[in-house]
């Protein structure tokens, strides 16, 4: 079933645990604002539903409506997740083809040793180590059936979140919905938006006593959360899906982008 517009954008980051996912999923949010809803695996799977991540699991159709629910609300989405190829490849490939808009996927082909040194970093390092991470890598699990772009780990996150502001042209897709999209916070917003005026009519100027207050836009989803839980049928370890929270991403300096 057609989701969405000629207008939204839908924007997928794939990749291993501690890839840097959820670090870039915050920089576009910060970069582009209101309008941008972001579908976390994470939150789905193991906050909302705690289910392990096997094949046919719930969380599989939950995240597809959920997204579906925020194209045709008007909203653009970006999804991050492990998003194991041989689980969720078939739902990802029916909302590629279903979506009218621009769709872009992109794999974090990210070294087991690089995961490890990034999620030596994260709050996740105390709830399990380098073992679990070591046996739940997967290298290179590309899509088969959908083009994916391919981010080293030499690019920084300030780097990857340019290329992917850049390729998928989200600062110019409309202000969706239109009331109430304003600029990142001036702590976080990207280099893109700095100096902009407020695209936000809310924040233009001091509503007056009579003024009609606008309508509000429904909230987008939030990133992922709490404690980790077993990944998969079977396993007795801790869950390897958490990737840094949004209130942890920011610009990076040097070489490396900063962990997921």
């Amino acid at each position: 079933m057609a989701t969405g517009s000629d207008h939204t954008r839908l924007i997928v980051l794939r990749g291993n645990s501690g890839s840097g996912k959820s670090s870039v999923a915050a920089a576009l949010r910060a970069a582009y604002g209101r309008g941008l809803a972001w579908v976390s695996q994470d939150l789905l799977r193991r906050n909302i539903l705690r289910e392990w991540d096997r094949p046919g699991a719930v969380n599989i159709g939950l995240i597809d409506l959920t997204a579906r629910y925020c194209l045709d609300s008007a909203y653009h989405v970006v999804m991050d997740g492990i998003f194991c190829a041989d689980r969720y490849e078939p739902m990802l490939a029916r909302l590629r083809d279903d979506h009218r808009g621009l769709s872009r996927f992109y794999y974090f082909d990210i070294s087991l040793d690089e995961t490890l040194r990034r999620h030596a970093t994260r709050p996740q390092a105390a709830d399990f180590g380098p073992a679990e991470m070591t046996e739940w890598y997967q290298p290179r699990n590309l899509l088969s059936s959908v083009a994916e772009e391919v981010v080293g780990e030499s690019s920084t996150l300030q780097q990857t979140t340019d290329r992917i502001l850049s390729q998928t042209r989200l600062l110019a897709a409309p202000a969706v919905p239109p009331l109430r999209r304003g600029p990142a916070h001036p702590a976080t917003a990207h280099p893109a938006t700095a100096g902009q005026a407020s695209r936000d009519p809310a924040t233009a100027a001091p509503a007056a006593a009579t003024t009609a207050i606008p309508t509000t836009a429904r909230p987008a989803i939030a990133g992922p959360g709490a404690a980790a839980t077993p990944d998969t049928a079977g396993q007795t370890t801790a869950d390897p899906a958490a990737d840094a929270a949004p209130a942890t991403a920011g610009p990076a300096a040097g070489a490396a982008p900063a962990s997921a």
